[in-house]
C-alpha cells in the first residue's frame, strides 16, 4: 500500500476505460445562501488531460490504502489548494460501473472557499450557481451524474424526540433513569452513525454514505444529559414537543429535517413545517 498505487487505467463491465486502478472520487464541495442558491466548486480540467478541457469535480484515482472521503480530500488538494478548513462531508454518491466506481463526496462548504489551480491538472476552478452547470461544457461522466447528485446537494438535519425513542425502546428499569437512559442512547447512536452507513428513509438519491446533524432535545429528568460524539443536545426548558417544534423552526432553509418520534401530535406539528418524520423503530434497528 503505497501512495500513487492507484494510478493506471482500468475498464469496467460496461467496456470502458477509467482513470483508477482502485477505483476514483471526487469532491463536490456545496455553498448554501439563502438568497443566491448553492454553488458548487468547479474544476476546468487541463487540455491534455482525459476529457481535458471539460468541467467536473477535483478528483482522480483512489489509492488502495484509502476510501473516498480520504481520496476526495486530498485529490482537492492537490488540485484545488482546499486543505479540508471549512468543508463538512454530508454524503457520498456511488456510481458503480461494475468492477470500477467513482464516488462522489458531498461535503458543505461553509463559504465561497479560496481556490486556486494547484497543480497541472486545473486550468480553472469557479463556484457555480447550482441551476448554471449545465450549461457548460460538461466531463461525460459527471454530466451523466450530476441530474441525480443535484439532488443531494442539501444537507440534512436529524432531530430526535428522546424521550418518545427511549419509551420506545422499554428497556427494563429506563422509567427510574431516565437521564442514564438517554446517555446511554445518545452514545450508541453517535457510534453507530459515524462511519455513515445509516440509510436516510426514503430518500433519493441514496447515498453510500449518509452523515447528517444529529440533534437530540432532551427533557425532564434528562434535561442535564451531555452532548455525545457526533449528536448535540438541546435541553427543553418545558415541553419537550415544543422544542422539537422550535428546532425544526430554526433550522436553516436549505437543511432537509427529520424528525424521529412516534407522537402523532408532533408530527403534524412538524410536518406543517416542511420537516419529514419516522418512528423510532428506523433508529433502534439501527443500533
Amino acid at each position: 500500500m503505497t501512495a500513487g498505487d492507484g494510478d493506471g487505467w482500468a475498464w469496467c463491465d460496461l467496456g470502458h476505460r477509467h482513470w483508477g486502478v482502485h477505483g476514483a472520487a471526487g469532491l463536490l464541495a456545496v455553498h448554501h445562501d439563502a438568497v443566491d442558491g448553492p454553488r458548487v466548486l468547479m474544476q476546468k480540467r487541463a487540455v491534455w488531460s482525459h476529457h481535458g478541457g471539460t468541467w467536473g469535480l477535483p478528483g482522480g484515482a483512489r489509492d488502495s490504502h484509502e476510501d473516498a472521503i480520504d481520496t476526495a480530500l486530498r485529490e482537492s488538494f492537490e488540485e484545488a489548494a482546499l486543505d479540508g478548513t471549512g468543508l463538512r462531508v454530508q454524503g457520498v454518491y456511488l456510481d458503480d460501473h461494475g468492477g470500477w466506481s467513482f464516488e462522489t463526496v458531498i461535503a458543505e462548504a461553509a463559504g465561497l472557499l479560496r481556490a486556486i489551480p494547484a497543480n497541472a491538472e486545473s486550468d480553472d476552478l469557479r463556484w457555480v450557481p447550482a441551476e448554471e452547470i449545465t450549461a457548460r461544457n460538461l466531463h461525460p461522466g459527471f454530466a451523466a451524474t450530476w441530474p441525480v447528485i443535484g439532488l443531494a446537494l442539501a444537507p440534512s438535519l436529524v432531530v430526535l424526540d428522546v424521550a418518545n425513542i427511549v419509551g420506545a425502546r422499554a428497556e427494563h428499569g429506563w422509567w427510574r433513569d431516565r437521564a442514564g437512559a438517554a446517555a446511554k442512547l445518545l452514545a450508541e447512536i453517535g457510534a453507530s452513525a459515524a462511519d455513515g452507513r445509516w440509510a436516510a428513509p426514503g430518500r433519493t438519491p441514496v447515498l453510500a454514505r449518509w452523515f447528517p446533524r444529529l440533534t437530540a432535545v432532551v427533557e425532564g429528568a434528562a434535561r442535564d444529559t451531555a452532548p455525545a460524539p457526533g449528536v448535540s443536545v438541546i435541553a427543553a426548558p418545558g415541553s419537550g414537543d415544543d422544542a422539537v417544534v422550535q428546532t425544526v423552526r430554526e433550522a436553516r432553509p436549505w437543511e432537509r429535517v427529520l424528525v424521529v418520534t412516534a407522537d402523532r401530535g408532533l408530527r403534524e406539528r412538524v410536518t406543517e413545517l416542511g420537516a419529514e418524520v419516522t418512528g423510532p423503530r428506523w433508529v433502534l434497528a439501527r443500533l
